[in-house]
């Protein structure tokens, strides 16, 4: 069957998303989520089918199959895509399935994409549990050489799978993510009552991402330390995000460079008041050393906040010169990007409209065609 002929049936495995109130309905789920609300939008000519877990919010255009074995542990989440998925979409009588985090159906006999969102296991492999990074290199290389097509979400990770992977380039894409419609600018009463009511500072700087090593968030208190050490006046310092491995690390440099009256950490914050906490932010910090893609600058800036971020992986091509970017391993140079934007008012303005001029260029529509645009085409390569 080709893109040409009668409607397409496609399957999307959905069971990594989520929404619960934890770091698990970020990422990798914001993804699958956008992928769910928009592409039947824009390509009513298919037919949809997820693969779920049990009870998540219905999308309109889907056929939902719950799947109750399959969730709860990881190695559960593992064998139910290997070994009960291939059946699962023989029952279907699918014409395409869509691995979008990593790892697809290798017994198939059904064309699959596959979506890689970054090569962290090849690039960092020590920011990974042994078990977790064994597995995934294995499942990316064989994933991304048996598929269909390959989806990469930003420039910089396709030239990272092109020269780990040595796959074709003819058949790896890049489809940037979207920014929610939600992520705009609010109005400041709104804003301020929802400052009040979370107990939070009237002017605060903000890191919003899980926290686990590879975000880097010990550099940022650094940075901010240094700032301190320099007699410079500076608003509280709030890291949001749920706990990764390796967390108490930050717990630690906190103590140790005294820093408790001066950042908190706010743990998860739940999608619905995600903008909310954006708008309120002075300036927002995200000194990540590898990003697939970076959500959380596209969102800050789709608010109006500035950005100070790495000028590591895909970092630089998200926020462009939008934002200032920061060699990710050096403090000092990350206190006088801050510094800088805290003392010069018009410079800080200036950063905020390119930040929103930025963020007008990615929407879920967009990517919702273009990822229909792989299937078809990967259909009619076969």
């Amino acid at each position: 069957m080709t893109a040409n002929a009668e409607r397409l049936r496609i399957g999307l495995n959905a069971l990594l998303y989520s929404e619960a109130r934890s770091y698990r309905a970020a990422g990798v789920s914001h993804y699958i989520g956008g992928l769910l609300n928009s592409l039947p939008q824009v390509d009513p000519d298919a037919d949809y089918t997820a693969f779920t877990e049990p009870g998540i919010s219905q999308y309109p255009g889907w056929q939902y199959l719950p799947q109750p074995g399959a969730v709860g542990h990881p190695i559960r989440r593992i064998l139910w895509e290997q070994f009960a998925q291939p059946a699962a979409i023989r029952k279907a009588h699918l014409d395409l399935v869509h691995a979008p985090v990593y790892a697809a159906p290798l017994g198939s006999r059904c064309p699959f994409v596959v979506t890689l969102h970054d090569m962290v296991p090849f690039v960092y492999p020590e920011m990974l549990r042994p078990a977790k990074r064994a597995y995934l290199r294995r499942i990316v290389a064989l994933s991304a050489r048996r598929s269909a097509a390959v989806i990469c979400i930003s420039e910089s990770t396709r030239r990272d799978v092109l020269r780990i992977l040595g796959i074709s380039p003819d058949k790896v894409h890049v489809v940037p993510v979207g920014v929610e419609p939600a992520m705009k600018p609010l109005p400041r009463a709104e804003v301020d009552a929802f400052r009040v009511k979370r107990g939070l500072p009237e002017e605060y700087l903000l890191y919003v991402g899980t926290l686990e090593p590879r975000k880097n968030i010990p550099l940022l208190l650094r940075a901010y330390y240094v700032l301190l050490q320099a007699g410079r006046a500076l608003p509280p310092l709030l890291v949001g995000g749920g706990k990764g491995w390796y967390y108490s690390a930050i717990e630690e440099l906190i103590s140790d460079l005294a820093l408790g009256d001066h950042v908190r950490l706010v743990g998860y914050i739940p999608q619905e008041e995600l903008a909310l906490w954006y708008n309120g932010a002075k300036v927002f910090i995200f000194p990540s050393l590898y990003e697939g893609f970076g959500i959380p600058p596209l969102e800050a800036m789709a608010c109006g906040v500035p950005v100070i971020t790495s000028n590591t992986s895909a970092l630089p091509e998200v926020v462009e010169d939008a934002g200032m970017m920061v060699d990710a391993h050096s403090p000092d140079e990350l206190a006088v990007a801050l510094d800088h934007v805290l003392r010069d008012p018009q410079l800080h303005r200036s950063m905020a409209q390119r930040g929103l001029e930025r963020a007008a260029h990615f929407s879920w529509e967009q990517s919702a065609r273009q990822t229909a645009a792989v299937y078809r085409a990967a259909l009619d390569a076969r």
